[in-house]
């Protein structure tokens, strides 16, 4: 079957496997010409143009051989995968992430981590990367040490005012020890989230490891602060394992098809011994302690339901009524950010810091920090304010 591809008058074909192997492998398979050819089996030059654009993809491998394509496409995912394990982290999930969902923010992730060591002299080997490669001894004793790499202190999360307060905690540590974390900023990204579920992404590098945390339903809602504050200890544990990919985690599911990455994560935030003295009965009960863990209620229900102080049956029905409640509730919609804070969220604080100590000591020139570091959403003139949000 073919493409045809018009032009005024006149019409060429092109291989349907062709046209649907390139544009579904890039970041313009949800694009409205892209179905609509598929559906009609015809295409406008200018609108394929604009496909091709928009993935990145040269024009004239449409009128290649699928064999030629499919051998482009493999060094393509070669090259992205350089930079994560081989498969999606499933955790309490079925559905893996595709990635072309996610290719241009990987890339450019990437590219900043190879920009960072560039003109930064001063990194060192990361000692968070693979430090768990190999399971200890205990759970327990796993959990204690990646605390105390981190310098996560044991009051560190449930001491703060707010679950906002304990995630900002997190992240500090996190960057603290070379370990970048960005958060989504649909406008200070190069690729839209919009529909695209999924819980994070590790990006591997010996010296500055990143994370990549989406904020929920990218401009249509936002995940609550106490499920971010798992999911990045999670990633934070996978960077320890050495897994670096992208990531699904539901929360709300009971059966955990990671044992020893959910355990470690739960043990950091929720520590086992916690438990021997409480048996929680109410919805109030899980509810009073995710306000004192800063996590969800349905992750203290799971926590509770694997340790034995709750049984299934009223697990799963708490889990049912959180899950139809949160559906049904007015969804608290994404604030569109200022350019400075957008970028600054996006790169992450210690990225940021760190290329703008370039920049000041000549480097980098300013015309290559907007345009490497910012993506050009920040012009010359901002970049006093930027230095300010980073104080």
């Amino acid at each position: 079957m073919q493409i045809g591809i018009t032009l005024g008058g006149e019409r060429v074909h092109v291989d349907r496997d062709v046209f649907v192997a390139l544009l579904d492998n890039s970041v313009a398979n949800g694009r409205a010409p892209y179905r609509h050819a598929i559906e009609r089996g015809e295409i406008p030059y200018s609108a394929l143009l604009e496909l091709a654009e928009a993935g990145k993809i040269p024009c004239a491998l449409f009128f290649a051989p699928l064999p030629v394509v499919q051998a482009q496409l493999e060094i393509k995912t070669a090259k992205l995968l350089g930079g994560l394990t081989k498969r999606s982290f499933s955790l309490n999930a079925r559905n893996a992430v595709a990635l072309s969902d996610i290719e241009l923010i990987l890339k450019d992730l990437l590219r900043k981590q190879e920009l960072l060591k560039k003109h930064d002299p001063t990194l060192a080997k990361n000692k968070i990367v693979g430090s768990l490669s190999k399971p200890g001894f205990s759970v327990e004793a796993d959990a204690a040490y990646l605390a105390e790499l981190l310098g996560l202190e044991a009051n560190a999360i449930r001491g703060a005012a707010t679950k906002g307060a304990a995630l900002e905690a997190l992240i500090l540590r996190l960057e603290s020890n070379q370990v970048l974390v960005s958060q989504s900023q649909n406008n200070y990204m190069p690729q839209r989230l919009a529909g695209v579920r999924f819980s994070g992404m590790t990006v591997k590098d010996t010296k500055v490891p990143y994370i990549f945390l989406p904020s929920g339903d990218e401009g249509e809602e936002v995940s609550p602060a106490g499920r971010r504050t798992f999911t990045l200890t999670l990633l934070a544990v996978l960077i320890a394992r050495g897994i670096f990919a992208p990531v699904n985690y539901d929360s709300t599911a009971e059966e955990i098809t990671s044992e020893y990455e959910y355990d470690l994560t739960a043990q950091i935030l929720m520590p086992a011994g916690d438990f021997k003295a409480i048996r929680p009965r109410k919805r109030a009960d899980f509810e009073g302690l995710a306000d004192e863990y800063k996590v969800t209620p349905s992750a203290v229900i799971v926590r509770a339901l694997r340790l034995g102080r709750i049984d299934r049956a009223s697990a799963t029905a708490f889990l049912g009524e959180l899950q139809a409640e949160f559906r049904s509730a007015p969804k608290q919609q994404g604030r569109t950010s200022k350019p400075v804070n957008g970028v600054r969220k996006y790169n992450g604080r210690e990225l940021s810091w760190r290329m703008v100590r370039a920049l000041d000591e000549g480097r980098l020139s300013t015309g290559d920090f907007c345009r490497e570091v910012c993506l050009n959403n920040l012009t010359p003139g901002d970049l006093e304010e930027f230095r300010r949000s980073l104080r």
